[in-house]
């Protein structure tokens, strides 16, 4: 198990620093819960890591003062959960990873890429060196999106949205894109009398098992459509990405590992 002063040392080979807390009460019936965050204080921003009475073992994996990044674990009932800490363009960030091959901060960043992503590199034979920058041949990055370049796609311009907001979740700082489109996808029903979305064809059994459920004020929707991007892409974390043409958009793979509900950080 690293110390405090161990950790303060691996994050001071990425001139970051650490601070360790109490994790806060959680609730009567809920104990307290390891977490990991960027906060900021009068001397600018710092990981803090919260710690509950019994908290878990925290190793550092590896430390790339290069890249400006390092690979914390933490060993938790046998549960060995991976965590990227860093520096990303102007400000600090930190992401759960998943996993189980993961161990060093190369393999972390491929593992946080999603499958898209990584298969384009493939195609297209990026260099190992290359696949390590925010921009390459495959695909662009602004934060946990990925931008992937398809030069082929043409998007009618009914389809088009201005000003769409492009976010992961509730209380992240959306990113901003200039034009967006979402196309593909499947079509479904619903309706608030029906606990899920129902296929067409699940929906026309229904009708057929049920006859008075054509009165339950049914809706279409496109479920899983993929969403398409060009232009300016704005952050106030990050600098503006330009795309002359359609990108296909994909978030990374962070909320894929068990782990990141102890990750408190928002972009």
């Amino acid at each position: 198990m690293v110390s405090l002063p161990g950790l303060e040392r691996s994050f001071a080979r990425l001139d970051q620093r650490v601070k360790v807390a109490p994790a806060p009460s959680a609730g009567r019936f809920l104990r307290p819960s390891f977490s990991i965050d960027v906060d900021r204080d009068r001397h600018g921003e710092h990981f803090l890591v919260r710690l509950p009475d019994d908290p878990p073992e925290l190793s550092v994996l590896d430390v790339r003062p290069e890249l400006r990044q390092l690979l914390l674990m933490a060993r938790t009932d046998g549960r060995k959960d991976k965590f990227l800490c860093g520096f990303d363009e102007r400000h600090l960030f930190t992401a759960a990873v998943p996993g189980e091959g993961v161990r060093d901060v190369i393999t972390a960043m491929g593992a946080l890429k999603p499958a898209a992503v990584r298969a384009h590199e493939e195609r297209l034979c990026v260099r190992s060196r290359h696949r390590l920058r925010r921009h390459n041949a495959a695909s662009l990055r602004q934060g946990e999106w990925f931008f992937v370049p398809v030069p082929s796609l043409m998007v009618p311009a009914e389809r088009v949205r201005r000003d769409e907001p492009l976010q992961r979740g509730p209380g992240s700082q959306p990113h901003r894109c200039a034009e967006a489109a979402r196309l593909g996808g499947e079509v479904v029903y619903v309706s608030r009398r029906h606990r899920r979305p129902l296929t067409p064809a699940e929906h026309a059994r229904l009708l057929e098992r049920t006859p008075n459920a054509r009165t339950w004020a049914w809706e279409t929707r496109v479920r899983d459509p993929e969403l398409y991007v060009r232009g300016e892409v704005r952050h106030p974390d990050h600098a503006t990405l330009r795309l002359p043409g359609w990108h296909r958009v994909l978030m990374n793979t962070e909320n894929e590992a068990p782990g990141a509900r102890f990750v408190a950080f928002l972009d």
